[in-house]
């Protein structure tokens, strides 16, 4: 029911990916290998950007959705800035937590703030 005088804006979904209030260091990346949503941790693979593994040195969280399946796209990835665990994706067999460390040391924080 909409009260009179205002207009249904419809609604919202909260945006769960950013976690604090570490600065963020955005810049424009090549992303290859597949379709990733935003928040995927990425790793490098020669000049572009894929998707992380367990066993892999991180490099960026992808804050826009990219499909570079077919070709290498363009996307704005976050070099540095806290997180939501939660709202992570990594490779099958890699976990965010697991990635800890590793990200901790390009100065991007893995926090646990809320479900996704």
């Amino acid at each position: 029911m909409t009260v009179q005088g205002f207009t249904d804006q419809g609604s919202t979904t909260a945006d769960t990916l950013l976690a604090g209030e570490f600065p963020r260091v955005s810049e424009l990346a090549t992303i290859t290998g597949g379709s990733y949503t935003r928040g995927t941790v990425l790793k490098a693979s020669g000049d572009a950007l894929t998707i992380c593994g367990a066993s892999d040195t991180p490099e960026a969280i992808l804050a826009e959705a990219v499909d570079a399946t077919s070709e290498d796209k363009q996307a704005v990835v976050y070099l540095t800035g806290e997180f939501n665990s939660a709202a992570l994706t990594v490779a099958s067999g890699a976990s965010a937590d697991g990635l800890k460390a590793k990200l901790r040391a390009k100065n991007i924080f893995i926090k646990t703030n809320q479900a996704y």
